[in-house]
């Protein structure tokens, strides 16, 4: 049943392309099930997308925002850590004691550069920093 429903979406959303003259590419089209169930196991579903079956992935990354089939952002949170601390890294080596980039600039940096790239789609991901990994590793930064 949910197949058919998902095929009949499909075939609307195909229509609706053909009519508009836009194309899907099948190639970069993938499918995930979104769940928040706690067994184990996965389920694998069959999508198709003019009559090319589109590949099943358990993670994506949509707008610059990592998703996880579960929603727990986990993935998302170290990718953003790990470009901030890239980031920083890349800073300080300019920033010397004796010269190089004064604190105001230095501050004015972290607010232009790195709290963007913490802050992006926070409303979409507030509910993982109620995990601890997630707070302690923004803490880091």
């Amino acid at each position: 049943m949910a197949e058919n429903y998902l095929n009949g979406e499909l075939s609307e959303i195909t229509a609706w392309s053909k009519n508009n003259k836009i194309r899907f590419n099948e190639e970069k089209s993938k499918v995930m099930l979104v769940s928040r169930r706690k067994q184990k196991e996965l389920k694998e579903i069959k999508v198709y997308l003019i009559n090319k079956p589109l590949e099943q992935v358990i993670q994506m990354k949509c707008l610059g925002i990592i998703t996880y089939h579960k929603f727990r952002f986990k993935e998302h949170t170290n990718y953003a850590v790990e470009r901030c601390t890239k980031l920083i890294y890349n800073l300080s080596k300019t920033a010397k004691i004796s010269w190089g980039i004064k604190h105001e600039a230095m501050k004015t940096i972290y607010i232009g550069a790195i709290l963007p790239l913490l802050l992006y789609g926070a409303p979409v991901r507030i509910d993982a920093m109620k995990y601890e990994y997630n707070r302690q590793k923004y803490i880091q930064v």
